[in-house]
């Protein structure tokens, strides 16, 4: 079963397009390093939680959406590998400041149990 990287971020609005344009780059990347599926996705229906839900999670305000994204690799190790040889890629520093805040961006790392693929 593959391994799946999840991420909850809060972007900007007025930031979309610029948030498209490194969700590209990004991605190009990440399927060099051996990603299989990028997915990236824009909140339409974010709605409010009970106790807690998507906006609150990131911290997510008014003039905010909630980008919902997952990368899909072959497994953790393949995965592993290329968080390190991100860290030395120096296309990340081309890319400039980055269209949101990444001190309330969420993510971890999930092993697949169930798929219907």
């Amino acid at each position: 079963m593959s391994y799946i990287q999840g991420f909850v971020i809060p972007v900007p609005k007025a930031n979309k397009e610029s948030y498209i344009k490194v969700a590209e780059a990004s991605g190009v990347i990440f399927q060099e390093y051996g990603a299989v599926r990028i997915v990236e996705n824009w909140s339409e229906a974010t709605p409010d939680g009970k106790v807690t839900d998507y906006k609150k999670a990131v911290q997510a305000e008014a003039d905010e959406a909630v980008v919902f994204s997952w990368i899909e690799w072959p497994d953790k190790a393949t995965c592993d590998a290329a968080a390190e040889k991100m860290e030395s890629d120096p296309r990340w520093a081309d890319m400039g400041d980055m269209p949101f805040d990444g001190k309330r961006l969420i993510y971890a790392g999930f092993e697949t149990i169930f798929s219907t693929d």
